[in-house]
């Protein structure tokens, strides 16, 4: 395990060196594990990061003969402080390769603040951001070759707001002639407690396409137990039911999975101790959760049809739940 954190931060830059949570220009770090924030004093040069970032993926031969490695992108939601962004990022990378999965581990953090109150300006930091996601970090990673013709796998992993993140940056994306003249494909996006409506998810809308267009599988984890996502919620009066608790429309494409995280949730993650949650118990179990993990890595390895993963069982009206046959 390599002893520093590889964070991208899209947050400008204050006069003494340390973030602010206003936008500003992306900025590659190498953080020392043990520090709960970082400043522009850990910037390191875009070639040098990303030529760590290669050794870190775990190259390997695929069933094709081909050398590739994989890299998994984090994406934070809103209400996320340094801090906070570090801790999930820390866990991600003591837990995954206890399940196989071997790759580089980078955060993309957009700018936010972190009081609960500041939900509709996160947003639209979010979005003011989303394009650099593909810019800065996306396509860099994507287009890098190595000696040996040496590939990168690129994942995506967004939590809450940082599945609105993705889906804006991948259609500012194709939008922008100069960038969707690029190819680049990630492999897996997978969406924990999503904050964007479950319609905005179907295969005809018109903002989803490029997301689906860029990716191999995309895959949803809902709880209809999120009471953050909830409608009732006062901060969310008017707006339609998020794919984070209701789940992928019925009219999602053939390359798009859900996975109802519903009943593991009330059995198992309701009783936890307070301690082993990484923020709001409904919102954000996940990251820390060991089932979770498991089923992460396992989507992230690929070599698996969605039916296949064994953390997973069938719903009797269809569809997969989380959770072991017979558990």
């Amino acid at each position: 395990m390599t002893g520093f954190n590889y964070i991208i931060t899209a947050r400008a830059r204050n006069p003494d060196g340390s973030f602010s949570d206003r936008p500003g220009r992306s900025t590659y770090l190498r953080v020392p594990k043990g520090r709960d924030t970082y400043t522009f004093a850990d910037q390191v040069p875009l070639a040098q990061w990303t030529k760590e970032i290669m050794a870190l993926s775990d190259p390997h031969k695929d069933n094709t003969g081909i050398e590739r490695g994989d890299v998994l992108v984090f994406i934070h939601g809103y209400n996320n402080s340094m801090r906070d962004i570090l801790k999930r990022h820390d866990r991600l990378c003591q837990d995954l390769p206890d399940h196989q999965f071997k790759g580089a581990i980078v955060s993309f953090d957009w700018p936010c603040n972190d009081v609960a109150l500041a939900y509709l300006p996160d947003r639209l930091n979010a979005k003011m951001t989303a394009l650099q996601l593909v810019t800065d970090c996306i396509r860099p990673l994507a287009s890098m070759q190595a000696k040996g013709n040496c590939t990168l796998n690129v994942h995506l992993l967004a939590h809450s707001t940082g599945a609105f993140v993705i889906r804006e940056a991948f259609d500012d994306a194709d939008d922008r002639d100069a960038i969707a003249s690029v190819n680049w494909t990630v492999s897996q996006v997978v969406l924990i407690a999503g904050d964007v409506s479950s319609a905005s998810l179907s295969a005809d809308d018109s903002e989803a396409r490029s997301l689906y267009r860029h990716c191999v599988r995309l895959t949803n984890y809902s709880n209809g137990n999120d009471t953050v996502l909830q409608l009732s919620n006062v901060k969310r009066v008017g707006i339609s039911p998020r794919v984070g608790r209701v789940g992928l429309p019925a009219l999602a494409p053939s390359n798009a999975v859900n996975i109802d995280c519903s009943e593991y949730y009330e059995a198992v993650v309701e009783s936890r101790p307070e301690a082993e949650i990484l923020g709001n118990r409904t919102h954000s179990w996940h990251i820390g959760d060991p089932l979770f993990t498991e089923d992460l890595a396992l989507t992230l390895r690929g070599g698996l049809d969605r039916t296949a993963i064994k953390t997973r069982t069938s719903l009797p009206r269809g569809g997969l739940k989380l959770g072991r046959a017979g558990s």
